[in-house]
C-alpha cells in the first residue's frame, strides 16, 4: 500500500509540471515617421486593463514555436513574408494572473506600409506606437521588448535588416534616420556616407524624392547583386564601428 502511495504522489507531482501553458510573444517592429515603431494591443485582462501589449498566443498542440510565431504574425498582420528570429525565454513564475505561463519571445520586422495594404483588417484594435510611448506594458512585455530591441540593435550593425523596414526605394537621409532611430544615437552624416559608399551594397534608381517640402534628395535601392556576392565583406565591415 505504501509504495502505491508514494507512486500515486510522484504521478501527480509529474502532471503538476505539465500544468504549465507555453506562450509565443511576438515584438513586432515597423520604421514609420521617423520612428521604430511596435505594433501593439491594449490589454482587457486585470490588473494590465488599457496597458500596451505585445501580440501573442498559447503554442497550439500541433505546433512547434516557430510554426506559432508565424502563425500568429499572419493572423495580425496578413503577411508572410516576415523576418523573424527567436530572442529568449521568459519563465518568471508571476508572470501572468491566470497561472504558470512561459512565453518565448521573437522580433519581426516589416514595413509599415505592407501593413497598411495586408493586416488592418486582420489587427483589429492592435496600433503602431513608438519605443518612447511604452515606458510601462503589460505582464512582462517591457522587459521582452527591451530585450528584442537589445539584439535588433546588435543586429542591425551585422547585417543589412534596415533593408526589412524601409520602402523599396528610400533617400541616404532615410537610411541614416533609420540608424539613429534604432540605435538611439546621432550618426556623423559624413562618416555614414562614407561607409555606405565603400560598402556598395546599394545604388541609385535615377529619380528623386516627391512631394517633399525639402529639396528631392536622390534614391536608392538595394544592391541585391553585391550582397549575394560578397556577403562576408558586409561581415567584415558593419555599419556602424
Amino acid at each position: 500500500m505504501e509504495i502505491a502511495e508514494n507512486i500515486n504522489l510522484h504521478m501527480r507531482e509529474i502532471e503538476d509540471h505539465f500544468k504549465a501553458a507555453i506562450s509565443v510573444d511576438c515584438v513586432i517592429f515597423g520604421y514609420d515617421e521617423s520612428e521604430l515603431k511596435v505594433l501593439t494591443l491594449d490589454c482587457n485582462m486585470e490588473p494590465y486593463l488599457g496597458f500596451p501589449s505585445l501580440l501573442g498566443d498559447l503554442v497550439k498542440n500541433d505546433e512547434n514555436l516557430d510554426e506559432a510565431a508565424t502563425r500568429i504574425l499572419f493572423e495580425r498582420t496578413g503577411i508572410t513574408d516576415v523576418f523573424l528570429e527567436q530572442v529568449k525565454a521568459f519563465g518568471e513564475t508571476d508572470r501572468h494572473p491566470m497561472g504558470r505561463v512561459l512565453t518565448v519571445a521573437y522580433y519581426a520586422l516589416i514595413k509599415v506600409e505592407d501593413y497598411r495594404q495586408n493586416g488592418q483588417p486582420r489587427g483589429i484594435g492592435a496600433k503602431w506606437r513608438s519605443i518612447s510611448q511604452l515606458n510601462e506594458m503589460a505582464f512582462d512585455h517591457k522587459n521582452i521588448l527591451d530585450s528584442s530591441l537589445h539584439l535588433l540593435r546588435k543586429r542591425l550593425i551585422e547585417y543589412p535588416l534596415w533593408m526589412k523596414l524601409l520602402p523599396k526605394h528610400f533617400s541616404l537621409p532615410e537610411l541614416q534616420n533609420l540608424f539613429e532611430a534604432v540605435l538611439a544615437k546621432s550618426i556623423d552624416k559624413r562618416n555614414f556616407r562614407k561607409k555606405i559608399s565603400k560598402l556598395g551594397i546599394i545604388k541609385e534608381v535615377g529619380k528623386k524624392q516627391e512631394d517633399v517640402p525639402h529639396r528631392p534628395a536622390k534614391l536608392y535601392a538595394v544592391n541585391e547583386k553585391k550582397l549575394r556576392e560578397d556577403y562576408s565583406f558586409l561581415l567584415k565591415n558593419p555599419f556602424i564601428s
